[in-house]
């Protein structure tokens, strides 16, 4: 892994879980040519420990661990951490991204990979979560949840609902047009969610299971036939 792409935000901490050492390292040593904070655990166990006492823009969970498995670890995490995770492994095949995607990761890379790619698909996660709405000032209702626009944020009441960076970026894309159908392809380059069109899907199933009182039949995240989905707040 030679030569890093451009530089990368100060401030970017990342996590890198791996069990591979060699890996491990080299991933540690190019993230941190690239311009990013890195620190590193050799399995979920380790990976908690950090977590808890240190704090991190972005996770790069491998899946194939010994014990808990980078799926297992994504799973538990998204109960209490709307943290990005970028999940890296050896399965390609398209079921295997799509479990991950429904874990709650925000992106899958397969091994091997160019490292190029794992920096920029970092900076394109990263870029996701930073953006902050400029013009939109208003929140939308959602039955008994509250979409504040501006700071790009679902409430239940007071309480936070925690997204991932994906799923907030598509439910904010629904929010700039409510009512309106907008196509699979616009959301998925609107909340760059890659060039798989079913990455649109998941993420629309697991904002259903968030927000719908029954996701089978949607009352504010509709699809309409053909065309897309459509958001129709109160």
């Amino acid at each position: 892994m030679n030569g890093a792409p451009g530089d990368a935000p100060p401030e970017a901490h990342l996590l890198v879980v791996d069990d591979d050492e060699r890996l491990r390292d080299l991933l540690r040593r190019y993230l941190v040519e690239s311009g990013f904070r890195v620190t590193a655990a050799a399995d979920a166990v380790e990976a908690r420990a950090r977590l808890q006492s240190m704090s991190f823009d972005l996770l790069i969970i491998d899946v194939m661990m010994p014990g808990e498995n980078g799926l297992a670890l994504t799973e538990s995490l998204r109960q209490t951490s709307a943290v990005p995770i970028l999940l890296l492994t050896a399965m390609a095949e398209a079921s295997d991204r799509i479990n991950g995607l429904e874990r709650g990761a925000d992106d899958y890379l397969t091994k091997p990979f160019e490292p190029r790619e794992l920096v920029l698909r970092i900076r394109n996660i990263l870029q996701r979560v930073t953006q902050n709405p400029v013009e939109i000032t208003e929140e939308l209702r959602l039955g008994v949840y509250r979409l504040d626009l501006k700071r790009g944020e679902l409430f239940r009441g007071r309480e936070p609902v925690h997204l991932t960076s994906a799923e907030a970026a598509l439910l904010l894309a629904l929010a700039k047009t409510p009512g309106e159908p907008i196509s699979r392809e616009a959301l998925s380059q609107e909340a760059q969610c890659g060039d798989n069109l079913r990455t649109v899907d998941v993420q629309m199933t697991r904002l259903r299971r968030k927000i719908e009182l029954d996701p089978k039949f949607p009352r504010y995240l509709q699809t309409v036939r053909g065309t897309g989905y459509v958001l129709k707040p109160d």
